[in-house]
């Protein structure tokens, strides 16, 4: 355990001072594809091929590989399940999630860069009862977002989508909004807060949409490593804990 610690301090350390070129910090190299939950106008460039793992409450890991195929155009797949960390049996997700996104404008000092896409990977517990995950998935979506400078960067996100999980009755166009600062040439802090409109059924939700929270730290060359808080309002009926905890740890690398 001492070795790893030592490890991960080293990392931290060199990455910050070497080659911080990741999705963090006023160095990144890389756009974000989504904040924590939320979709971005963020695109893979062509000829880049990115993997994210996502390390969420349950024991739960859902892998990410997605490839820049032609300019602005990007897709993926991912797959993942409950328990899978931990002891016990692991529960796999039912099916993969397929996302494909294209970015039609571009950002300008007057315009907000803009995508369009479909992701079908939900998060968390997957109730086989309702066919959902318990954060849905984003379903078809559309995307802006805005960069600023101020005291480094300033981002700003917006997001409108239309979640395909709808047998719990809540069939309806969802809205996210979000930001990133950044905090030197590393580090970024991001939060993101979705309305939930789809999702404030008396069994699921309490109403008060979701509050996400989290850090971003560029450690290398493509990796960038996230520890987030979710669920900061407590709005989820099916958990009896309040905010969880997250860890994301994403690479980008060049496929040519």
């Amino acid at each position: 355990m001492k070795r790893i610690l030592l490890l991960i301090n080293f990392l931290l350390i060199t990455g910050t001072t070497l080659l911080a070129q990741g999705t963090a910090g006023t160095g990144a190299k890389f756009e974000y594809r989504s904040l924590i939950d939320m979709p971005t106008a963020g695109i893979l460039q062509k000829g880049y091929v990115g993997v994210t793992s996502d390390v969420l409450p349950g024991g739960i890991l859902i892998e990410k590989l997605e490839v820049g195929v032609f300019d602005n155009l990007s897709f993926g797949i991912s797959y993942g399940g409950e328990n899978l960390i931990g002891a016990g049996s692991p529960s796999w997700y039912n099916a993969p999630g397929v996302n494909i996104r294209y970015r039609i404008i571009n950002e300008s000092s007057s315009l907000p860069a803009i995508t369009v896409g479909f992701d079908s990977q939900g998060k968390g517990v997957y109730f086989d009862s309702t066919s959902r995950y318990a954060i849905k998935s984003p379903g078809f979506f559309a995307a802006a977002g805005k960069n600023y400078e101020f005291l480094g960067y300033l981002s700003l996100h917006g997001t409108m989508n239309y979640s395909l999980e709808s047998r719990d009755g809540e069939d309806f166009v969802d809205f996210s909004v979000g930001c990133e600062k950044t905090i030197g040439t590393s580090l970024s802090l991001i939060a993101e807060y979705d309305f939930a409109f789809n999702d404030n059924s008396t069994v699921y939700g309490s109403g008060n949409g979701y509050l996400n929270m989290g850090l971003r730290l560029a450690i290398g060359n493509g990796f960038t490593l996230g520890f987030d808080l979710r669920d900061l309002l407590d709005n989820k009926k099916w958990s009896p804990s309040s905010a969880d905890r997250a860890l994301r740890i994403e690479y980008i690398k060049s496929i040519f």
